[in-house]
This record gives C-alpha cells, sequence and structure tokens, in this order.
C-alpha cells in the first residue's frame, strides 16, 4: 500500500482509504486511552490522593501535564493557606516523568535538585503546567548521547485562580545514556 497524500486521503473513498483511516482513529483512541488511564492511576496515587493533588489534563505524548490542588481543609497550614510541602509535591515527579517517557528505556531518568521558591500565600486552588518541547527532549537527548550525562534544569511556576505566582519551582534532573553506564562499570556489562 503506498502513502497518499493527507487532502487524498479525506477526500478519496475506497477500502485502501478506508483502511488508513481505521488505522489513524485507532491510533487516535489507544492513545487516548493510554493517556486517560495514565491520568487516572496518577489521581490515585495516595499521596496525591490525600494532599488532594489532582492531574487534570496529559497531552503531546506525555510533554504536557496540567496538574491542580484546591485549598481544603486537609492541606492548610496554620495560616490557612496552601502548606508549602503540598505545593512542592504537585510538581516533584512531572518533568521527570516527561523525559522517561519521551526519551525511552535507554535513559536513566532521576530528580537530582529541587528548590522552591514562596512568592505569595496560596488562598485558591493552585495550578500547574509542566511542559517540554520536543525540541528540548531532542537536545537532552544528544546531550546525553554526546556527554554521556546531561542535566537540564526546568522552572515552573505554581498559580493561582487569579493567574498569580505563588510558588516558583526549580528542577533539575540526571539524565544519563544506560550505554554509558555499562562502558564505566569496572566489568564493562
Amino acid at each position: 500500500m503506498s502513502t497518499l497524500p493527507l487532502e487524498s486521503v479525506l477526500l478519496a473513498t475506497g477500502p485502501e482509504v478506508w483502511l488508513i483511516r481505521t488505522q489513524v482513529m485507532m491510533k487516535k483512541t489507544i492513545t487516548s486511552l493510554r493517556l486517560f488511564l495514565f491520568k487516572t492511576i496518577f489521581n490515585l496515587y495516595g499521596p496525591y490522593l490525600g494532599a488532594g493533588v489532582r492531574v487534570t489534563r496529559v497531552a503531546d505524548e506525555y510533554r504536557t501535564f496540567d496538574v491542580v490542588m484546591k485549598l481544603r481543609f486537609y492541606n492548610k497550614n496554620y495560616f490557612g493557606t496552601h502548606f508549602g510541602g503540598s505545593l512542592y509535591s504537585m510538581c516533584d515527579p512531572f518533568f521527570s516523568i516527561i523525559l522517561v517517557k519521551n526519551l525511552g528505556s535507554d535513559y536513566i531518568v532521576w530528580d537530582k535538585h529541587a528548590a522552591i521558591r514562596f512568592k505569595k500565600p496560596g488562598r485558591s486552588a493552585v495550578h500547574v503546567h509542566f511542559h517540554i518541547p520536543q525540541d528540548r527532549i531532542r537536545e537532552i537527548r544528544h546531550l546525553a548521547d554526546t556527554h554521556g550525562k546531561t542535566e537540564p534544569v526546568f522552572t515552573v511556576d505554581v498559580t493561582d485562580d487569579e493567574n498569580t505566582v505563588v510558588a516558583q519551582v526549580e528542577k533539575t534532573v540526571y539524565v544519563k545514556r544506560k550505554e554509558a553506564v555499562k562502558q564505566n562499570s569496572p566489568s564493562g556489562h
């Protein structure tokens, strides 16, 4: 079966076109289902469930996550604002997860360093948008392949319902190609 331009596929009819359309729809459906299941499992994860953290969107082949945490009696601090530990925990794993999902099993990915700067008390729901563009992922892969490892730094804002920055989180992630680990081991295995 030859590859047809998208316009031809959309306008054409017949069994070959039907097969292509079906394959595209199935791929989109399977991808959507995987993203939905991943989001659901994350939302049922004990620490997030207990803190009231919810993943509201997973998109772009796991390159984008939107996370929200409503202010509840169980995640308030003494002053009636968001507990700082909850603000950080809602930001903890996402840059690493984005890299793990997009770099694949040939790479080791670990959080190496984190810092949070509190800017303003959180008195409403707080939101975080995590995204690593495909070009940045390619750059990280290239650096890990070329130098054996890399430590990209990411910064994300935690915002309230009025889009005011409540906190800023900086994460350093360690990325190393597994082949580089094998070459540096004493036995070479």
